[in-house]
């Protein structure tokens, strides 16, 4: 009789990315199926390892036409030789949603089926559910039931030739990402608020402490920035000075405009290479360009130390960055070197204005006008220990975010595409 378990990943210690991998325990390995709705390079990375090792005997489903399956987590896949198809409904209503990981040996085959992606998120982040059913494939019941698994699969190309995509080549996804089917990584979409405030908003719910550690993904468009920015910063001039005390923060928020739905995607045919896209209009398309480590007090300007206090601004530091990434320049040089910088009143540093959207737990506050000061010069002891010379002024935000039950959440900075002078910031 088929043995079976329950993963309740994240209000237990068992998660779905560490059943995964147990599922290749099995003995000599036939085959294996992967379906999933959503993938993304990190998830496809947390696999990496058993993909390729048995890629010969691998074919992976993926859904499209979802905004969250991307080109690189689908080139990376292709790369570990694993048969690469993708499920295009034609349809952004209609998703290809099984989450399904089958590994078949030639006694036995075991089994996840529930809600995890091959996303961090779905592996290991999330509060997921799945169910792990160990087969004996030498009961007839049991075989028939894989075999019905292997079988549903397996007809999808005839059943359905024009919504399944064989992957051979990298430029097929290009053309994908092209019509809008796949999403560039390096692009991150803004957050968009389920809802909209304008003052502080009585919401003391603290961020759910689960019972596994959270994993990081790649934050890919740190190492793109420099490559889209070629303007190089220069010594602030007299108009200049004059431009940033004209832009002084405002004293309230002013109404925030959510950023649209991304555009329909273009018809099912696929191109053998990539159109040109269309330069982006403001507010469309934003990059993801820094996440911050788990906020503390100190960040948050709620410092409950006798000797601690009010900062008013938060370290723009080394967060999530890449490591080959230098967070003493790449704010300055590469994030913000479009704003108007000027001197501020201590000599050894700038200042600039520009303006940020709030977003904290899916809720919208609206665009303020905040500082963003920088240390110049590379002789300075913080420079030297490798801390952050660049810090965002809370100013008249610093109402909506100085609440204890945003401490250890993340802080997510966006720059709109468009217009490199609007970002959005993001606490969840």
């Amino acid at each position: 009789m088929a043995k079976k378990s329950f993963i309740l990943q994240g209000f237990t210690a068992r998660t779905h990315k560490d059943a995964i991998i147990s599922l290749f325990d099995v003995p000599d390995i036939e085959r294996v199926i992967v379906s999933v709705a959503f993938v993304n390079q990190s998830g496809v990375a947390l696999l990496e390892s058993q993909l390729s090792k048995y890629s010969g005997q691998t074919k992976v489903f993926i859904g499209i036409r979802n905004d969250i399956t991307s080109t690189q987590a689908a080139k990376h896949l292709l790369d570990l030789g694993v048969s690469l198809f993708l499920v295009d409904t034609g349809s952004r209503r209609v998703l290809f949603h099984p989450k399904v990981y089958l590994v078949k040996g030639a006694s036995e085959a075991r089994l996840i089926i529930g809600s995890a992606n091959l996303t961090p998120g779905g592996l290991n982040n999330n509060i997921e559910a799945g169910i792990v059913v160990e087969f004996d494939l030498g009961d007839p019941d049991e075989r028939a039931l894989v075999e019905s698994i292997e079988q549903g699969f397996d007809d999808l190309a005839t059943d359905y030739p024009q919504n399944l995509i064989e992957v051979t080549a990298e430029s097929v996804l290009d053309a994908l990402q092209a019509s809008g089917r796949l999403i560039d990584e390096t692009v991150a979409s803004p957050p968009r608020p389920v809802s909209a405030a304008t003052s502080p908003a009585n919401d003391p719910v603290p961020r759910i402490a689960l019972k596994v550690a959270p994993l990081y993904s790649t934050l890919s468009a740190a190492k793109k920035a420099a490559a889209n920015i070629t303007i190089a910063p220069t010594a602030p001039a007299a108009s200049q000075v004059a431009a940033a005390a004209a832009s002084a923060p405002t004293t309230a928020a002013t109404t925030a405009t959510a950023a649209p739905a991304p555009a329909a995607a273009a018809a099912a045919t696929v191109a053998p290479v990539a159109a040109p896209t269309p330069p982006p209009a403001s507010g469309v398309e934003y990059e993801l360009v820094w996440e911050s480590k788990p906020l503390t007090r100190r960040d948050l300007n709620i410092p409950d130390g006798k000797n601690t206090n009010q900062t008013g601004s938060v370290n723009l530091d080394k967060g999530l960055l890449p490591d080959d990434v230098d967070q003493r320049h790449y704010f300055r040089e590469e994030i913000f070197p479009t704003l108007t910088w000027g001197p501020s009143r201590t000599a050894t540093v700038e200042e600039a204005y520009a303006k940020f959207q709030l977003v904290v737990k899916g809720i919208s506050y609206g665009e303020f006008d905040l500082r963003v000061a920088h240390t110049m010069g590379t002789t300075s002891k913080t420079y030297k220990q490798n801390n952050a010379v660049t810090r965002l002024s809370w100013g008249p935000m610093r109402d909506y975010i100085a609440k204890a039950d945003l401490i250890s959440r993340t802080l997510s900075l966006y720059r709109d595409k468009a217009d490199p002078k609007r970002f959005v910031l993001e606490i969840d």
